[in-house]
């Protein structure tokens, strides 16, 4: 899409628009009105074409744009096509663009088109001054016309932030099981121990795994131990508090943190986490031995001096010490 010029059609003066209903020049005095028809009565009024770019990143703020009739829009074009993609933000007619390139003298931060045949009054920057200084009430609405822009964008910067935070904490969520993932206990465990090791306060951590969970797969199939990690994510939420924390640590491997939690509370935790794990049915099916599972579970707490890969480290260890002694048990 390439900018062309804008087809003249005549000079305002000449025109049937009227005045008032410019927004620019609204709920102002009708001497002030007669004032400002005739500073812009030479004004040109223009014609463009639907799809026309009226401003782009290559126009220079030299001059405002009101529109008469048609409607104007933020737009783009489509990478590989001539279609034009059109953005929420469009401009009726009495509103104007480019006001706020014209007061700072700089290039336009993004392209308008027009999405209709349209007619524009052209206001140059040297008429627009004019304007401000010969008329209060002009002043006052491009002030006010400045706030609105002004709100929106901040309204616009809200709402992308709000998104960018909703994927954010998406992207730290595992689909299967709704629990935390990887990525989140990469960022948020050395965190909470660097907290643990400023204020003195306990933490412990559990590393559970489902045990013989490939025997499980192969038994009942992928599907039924999806079921299964999905009902042991469930124990694992349910039978903690609102201050503990719990991720998929990978594969049929969990892990919870417990802050403020020091070792011998922690092993009641696992305890209890492992006689609930013992007891969860995952379906139920008449004509098939009802499936259960267990888990093995090994408690660490941190210590002086560790970081985060020392004490999933240890935990790790209890954990294989928890397989070796049968499984189904917690170690530390």
């Amino acid at each position: 899409m390439e900018k062309t010029l804008l087809e003249p059609l005549t000079c305002f003066g000449n025109a049937d628009y009227k005045i008032d209903r410019i927004h620019l020049f609204r709920d102002i005095s009708e001497e002030n009105l007669h004032l400002i028809a005739d500073i812009i009565q030479h004004c040109a009024i223009v014609k463009a074409r639907t799809g026309q770019i009226v401003l782009d990143a290559h126009s220079s703020g030299a001059r405002l744009y009101v529109v008469l009739q048609g409607v104007l829009g933020i737009t783009r074009q489509d990478a590989g096509s001539n279609q034009l993609e059109t953005a929420i933000t469009q401009y009726l007619p009495g509103e104007c663009v480019g006001e706020i390139s014209v007061l700072d003298e700089e290039i336009h931060s993004s392209t308008i088109s027009a999405l209709a045949d349209s007619e524009l009054l052209v206001i140059e920057a040297e008429t627009l001054w004019r304007l401000i200084d010969e008329s209060n009430g002009v002043a006052k609405n491009l002030l006010q016309l400045l706030s609105f822009r002004i709100r929106a964008a901040n309204a616009q910067i809200r709402n992308r932030q709000k998104v960018g935070e909703f994927y954010r904490q998406l992207s730290m969520v595992d689909g299967l099981t709704g629990l935390h993932n990887r990525a989140w206990l990469n960022s948020q465990l050395p965190g909470m121990i660097e907290h643990a090791h400023a204020t003195g306060n306990p933490l412990s951590i559990i590393m559970v795994d489902l045990d013989h969970f490939k025997r499980f797969n192969d038994d009942y199939g992928h599907l039924v131990g999806d079921d299964a990690l999905q009902s042991a994510a469930k124990v694992m939420n349910a039978g903690l508090r609102p201050s503990d924390f719990a991720a998929r640590y990978g594969g049929e491997e969990m892990i919870v943190i417990l802050p403020g939690t020091t070792l011998k509370s922690a092993i009641a935790v696992a305890e209890r986490l492992c006689t609930r794990l013992r007891k969860t049915r995952v379906f139920e099916e008449r004509e098939k031995p009802l499936p259960h599972i267990t888990g093995s579970f090994g408690v660490a707490t941190l210590s002086a001096g560790q970081n985060t890969a020392a004490l999933i480290a240890i935990a790790d260890a209890a954990l294989y010490r928890a397989k070796d002694e049968g499984r189904n048990r917690v170690a530390s």
